[in-house]
């Protein structure tokens, strides 16, 4: 199976989405996409595939959003993505692509949604919520 995920290694969701996916028997490809980040088209894809509107695909917390005055209405997503791509950090993350479909893993037991083995035995965040527990009951 292959799986893919846009991944920034300083974000707890990222990492936990990350760990889920490892668990559930898949090393993915992971695409660091501050360093590498994804073109436009690539962006439209992830973002239309997930089933979200692009401005919905978008960071807001600990980012220039609101100093580039995206919030504004008229903003065309054409200004979106010139934004996106001068400033990647305003993608939100993780997005995850896998043959079963592709999510915006916020939160990151969404990911569980589109893995071809989900039962990925007990699971708890790094904040120490558990996800799944001893007994493989998905709590959240």
């Amino acid at each position: 199976m292959t799986v893919t995920i846009y991944h920034n290694p300083d974000c707890g969701t990222s990492r936990n989405t990350l760990a889920m996916i490892r668990q559930s028997g898949v090393e993915p490809t992971v695409v660091e996409y501050l360093k590498t980040p994804p073109s436009r088209e690539r962006i439209v894809e992830l973002v239309s595939a997930a089933g979200l509107s692009l401005r919905d695909a978008m960071r807001k917390k600990d980012t220039p959003y609101e100093e580039l005055e995206l919030s504004e209405a008229g903003v065309s997503d054409d200004a979106l993505l010139d934004a996106i791509q001068a400033h990647p950090i305003l993608l939100n993350r993780p997005f995850v692509e896998t043959p079963v479909g592709t999510r915006l893993c916020r939160p990151s037991e969404v990911v569980l949604d589109i893995l071809e083995n989900p039962d990925i035995g007990p699971f708890t965040k790094e904040d120490g919520e558990v996800i799944i527990d001893a007994e493989g009951k998905r709590l959240v």
